[in-house]
């Protein structure tokens, strides 16, 4: 059998196959409120046979979505509705994972078909926060500085929404500390500039992810898995690297994690990207096995030979897909019969099988 349909358990959870739905916005919610096109969304991936679907950033506190349009778990009103669709995800065999997020100073924009600029708060926006009064745009409106008493509620609100996420059904957190988003921030010394606790050296920076992981684990079961999303660099020099991301891969490792959905980039808009097929992937494979923890590869995977070849060199343990799921709800069904596998296939499909 080929890796990628192999299955794999962690704790208690058992995937089918190594293929995840990365998370990706969608911007179709209201006042965090789940909807009909969540659950086809998610729902068709399901059938389409994903071994894990990890739903979108979904927002920790009202100030930490990225739009007005995103996800929230924030208020149990938003329980029942992702209940419905973790539901039929797990119904349909495969995995309900949910990525928790706050956007920081990169909350309160448009959505992306709308510009995605940063919205003033006459035009529906709010004030943002950060680990140092530093804009991601110069032109944005500038983020307020986290006090404690700021930073007490940003642990909280990510407890809380586990809470929440583990009524609602869902087998897996993500914890979002990647792409400029605001663990992300507090991470780097391009955006921290902080002389507390929180800021300066690699220990401080780390903190309060270290302390969110901590929080999370109180309300979260010992038998299902927590992952971690980190961009392994900045891709900028003085920024954020990825001999960074293994010691904290490490830490993560020490404290509970699970695995390390490896990406990159994101902190500042001037970053040069080198992007290309699988262009992140040696992150993956570095922190992998320097730090001893599972990872996840992701960014511009988009063919099944290219997928089995990354885990049969044991560069990463998951794969994880992103814009080819939303060309191709049903990539794994195309990815089995590519690798010669037979694997089941929803009955109602089956007619198209061959």
């Amino acid at each position: 059998m080929s890796k990628l349909f192999e299955s794999i358990k962690i704790k208690d959870i058992e995937f089918k196959n190594r293929i995840v739905m990365s998370p990706m916005c969608q911007y179709m919610a209201s006042s965090g409120q789940s909807n009909s096109w969540h659950q086809v969304h998610y729902g068709s991936r399901a059938i389409g046979g994903a071994g894990l679907i990890i739903q979108e950033a979904t927002a920790v506190s009202p100030e930490g979505r990225i739009s007005p349009g995103d996800l929230g778990l924030y208020s149990d009103e938003q329980i029942s509705g992702l209940a419905e669709i973790t539901t039929f995800v797990r119904e349909h065999g495969s995995v309900a994972g949910i990525q928790l997020a706050h956007a920081g100073r990169k909350a309160a924009c448009a959505k992306a078909w709308d510009g995605g600029k940063q919205l003033s708060i006459e035009d529906g926006g709010w004030q943002t926060v950060a680990p140092s009064a530093v804009p991601f745009f110069p032109d944005d409106n500038p983020p307020v500085s986290l006090d404690d008493e700021g930073i007490a509620k940003v642990i909280s609100d990510f407890r809380s929404a586990a809470r929440r996420a583990h009524k609602a059904g869902f087998q897996l957190i993500e914890i979002h500390a990647a792409h400029g988003y605001l663990l992300h921030q507090f991470l780097s010394p391009l955006s921290n500039h902080r002389t507390d606790q929180y800021g300066g050296n690699f220990e401080n920076r780390a903190r309060l992810l270290l302390e969110v992981v901590a929080s999370i684990r109180e309300v979260w079961p010992d038998h299902l898995p927590l992952f971690v999303r980190i961009s392994a660099t900045d891709w900028a020099e003085g920024g954020w690297d990825v001999e960074e991301a293994v010691k904290l891969s490490a830490l993560l490792k020490d404290a509970g994690v699970d695995l390390i959905d490896a990406s990159s980039g994101g902190l500042i808009p001037t970053a040069r990207i080198p992007l290309g097929p699988g262009y992140q992937v040696p992150f993956a494979e570095k922190i992998r096995k320097e730090a001893g923890i599972m990872t996840g590869a992701v960014g511009m995977i988009t063919e099944p030979l290219q997928a089995e070849e990354i885990l049969q060199k044991g560069q990463a343990d998951f794969i994880i897909i992103g814009r080819e799921f939303l060309r191709n709800p049903h990539f794994p069904l195309m990815a089995a019969a590519a690798l010669n596998e037979d694997i089941e296939w929803p009955r109602q499909y089956g007619r198209a099988r061959k």
